[in-house]
């Protein structure tokens, strides 16, 4: 067997791996329950959490992300390595152990006046948001410099010295270059902070109708025993990621236009 036909069947087996998994739950679901369970408020409530709280997230980790990705890929400065190195801890880390962390940190003294005096974060909405963008900001950071180190820093060069500032060469040149990529960064990271669980139920716990999200939901229904609740939501937030990746590739294959 050649080496082609060996790297077709690793992915072939790849792939019935994951599809067996998730046709394996096919056979647990209850048809005619599916829309009732589907409708149900508990169920509603944690879709639409899940999507409001992972955009909020997404948004939060591309506006501190962008810039901090433009520098990253632009600038040399007095510990860069070590400022990028960090940036990856929570690729690396467990969501758990990221999400105990934010928990230990609101029980010291600097975390307790935040609580007191600012907003709330310990078992409330903010705590959703704040681990999702915990998970994902490391993530959308370095996707986000991997787009802008495709484009060469000479274009921006030669923006301004025809007169454009460094901002309005960054705005008309480098973001219009890099948007596909900083646009898969978005859906990407989005689609991971609807999924977060660990850091979730640290900080936030498992309150429902409160801050019970998908993955939570997910939780909850698996320890009542409630297995067509679990299956439905599991099959949504499959069908989320899969659409988010599916977007990733229509991104991807878009021409470049300026």
């Amino acid at each position: 067997m050649n080496f082609g036909k060996t790297a077709i069947i690793a992915a072939l087996v790849l792939f019935l791996f994951y599809a067996v998994l998730i046709l394996s739950l096919l056979t647990f679901l209850e048809g005619p329950r599916f829309l009732a369970i589907l409708l149900a408020p508990d169920t509603l409530f944690s879709i639409r959490l899940s999507l409001v709280t992972a955009t909020a997230a997404m948004l939060l980790a591309v506006a501190i992300g962008l810039p901090a990705a433009y520098a990253l890929s632009r600038f040399q400065f007095p510990g860069k390595k070590m400022v990028d190195t960090l940036l990856e801890l929570p690729m690396i880390m467990s969501p758990v152990a990221l999400g105990a962390a934010l928990l230990v940190f609101f029980n010291t003294p600097f975390g307790n006046v935040i609580q007191e005096k600012g907003i709330l974060f310990v078992f409330e909405f903010p705590g959703i948001v704040l681990a999702q963008f915990a998970t994902i900001a490391g993530l959308a950071t370095r996707l986000m410099k991997t787009a802008l180190d495709e484009i060469s820093p000479r274009y921006e060069a030669v923006a301004r010295s025809l007169g454009s500032n460094a901002w309005e060469a960054f705005r008309k040149i480098t973001l219009p270059l890099s948007f596909r990529g900083i646009l898969s960064a978005m859906i990407l990271c989005w689609a991971k902070a609807v999924g977060e669980f660990g850091a979730t139920v640290m900080l936030a716990g498992t309150m429902a109708f409160k801050t019970e999200t998908m993955p939570i939901a997910i939780f909850m229904s698996l320890a009542s025993a409630d297995i067509p609740k679990t299956i439905i939501l599991i099959l949504i937030l499959a069908g989320i990621g899969l659409t988010a990746l599916y977007a990733v590739r229509l991104v991807e294959k878009r021409p470049q236009v300026l």
